[in-house]
């Protein structure tokens, strides 16, 4: 059995519903690509697609053997697709964009000039964005709200269009709604994220597949990313951090009820701060202990961090003779 040859940039585009799309996307990418002279792939990973886009896959991938296909069993969501692809491809280089024609295949030769000039991943910024301003508002605050809270300052941090390191991908968790973080979590592996304003276009085919119950997934997903990110080797940080908070209250709480019961005639057996106090007092005991019970279980279960994945240069050594 011969290996996969091996080529410089892979494209991957999930598809849902995109037969409408896929052939101009075919057409434009094949454009693009043959005029940069470098070897490449575009892997369409079909995600539970009831039309015919499927058919359309195998049709051009007959008739072009850098087009090739993966169909997944049912609808499993974007970062399934994205994860699916990212192990089948073969590329040093990575480009993921939409099916729908919204992101322009023009695009990716800037972003691989990124790359080349020293970048571990490059994500698109839709500066002229082509949706209703349903979808730009809400955007526009979860794009904030990311930035607030992972500390990564990118005016797009959703935008399907983006270029990387292939590595980049194959190290950052991709299930659930996660393909949404991409950059956040790259930036907190300590890999070198650019944002790259590109051109994006009115859908023409086919109707968007998020409803506005995507953003409430994404907030969601937003504290899953910060408790990887951030607390994903000390649980007890988190669970602890919690419980030294509700503690002091607690305790601030009883020592001004204890000063009460003790230098006043007032009772204090019947009043509800009593009752907050000691309910954050057992608050705390059960965050601390979870913390705790956490990094035990860490310790025991996980592997040794492959720490070869943490370096991002050595310097030569040679031996004199």
């Amino acid at each position: 059995m011969t290996e996969p040859t091996p080529v410089e940039v892979s494209l991957l585009t999930p598809a849902k519903n995109e037969a409408e799309s896929l052939p101009r996307l075919f057409a434009e990418i094949s454009a693009v690509m043959d005029a940069q002279h470098r070897s490449w792939e575009l892997l369409v990973v079909d995600d539970g697609s009831t039309d015919d886009s499927w058919r359309v896959v195998v049709e051009h991938a007959a008739a072009d053997s850098r087009i090739r296909g993966l169909r997944l069993r049912r609808n499993f969501g974007k970062a399934a697709a994205l994860a699916a692809g990212v192990e089948e491809v073969r590329g040093r280089l990575l480009v993921t964009l939409d099916a729908d024609l919204q992101d322009d295949p023009a695009e990716v030769p800037r972003l691989l000039a990124e790359l080349d000039a020293g970048a571990d991943l490059v994500s698109g910024h839709k500066a002229q964005r082509k949706d209703p301003l349903g979808k730009r508002l809400p955007s526009k605050f979860f794009n904030w709200m990311t930035g607030l809270i992972t500390g990564l300052r990118l005016a797009d941090h959703n935008c399907g269009l983006k270029a990387a390191r292939t590595e980049v991908y194959r190290r950052v968790p991709l299930y659930g709604e996660l393909h949404r973080y991409i950059p956040a979590l790259a930036h907190q592996l300590g890999y070198r994220v650019r944002e790259l304003p590109v051109h994006h276009r009115a859908r023409e085919h086919g109707s968007s597949k998020y409803g506005i119950e995507r953003y409430v997934r994404g907030a969601l997903d937003l504290l899953t990313v910060v408790a990887l990110t951030r607390y994903g080797r000390r649980p007890a940080h988190l669970f602890g951090g919690l419980g030294l908070v509700a503690g002091t209250a607690g305790t601030l709480i009883l020592l001004y009820l204890t000063g009460v019961w003790v230098f006043t005639e007032q009772s204090i057996g019947t009043r509800p701060l009593l009752t907050l106090g000691i309910l954050l007092e057992i608050f705390s005991a059960q965050m601390i202990s979870t913390g705790l019970l956490a990094e035990l279980v860490l310790h025991r279960t996980s592997r040794p961090e492959d720490v070869t994945d943490l370096i991002a240069g050595t310097t030569s050594t040679t031996t004199a003779a």
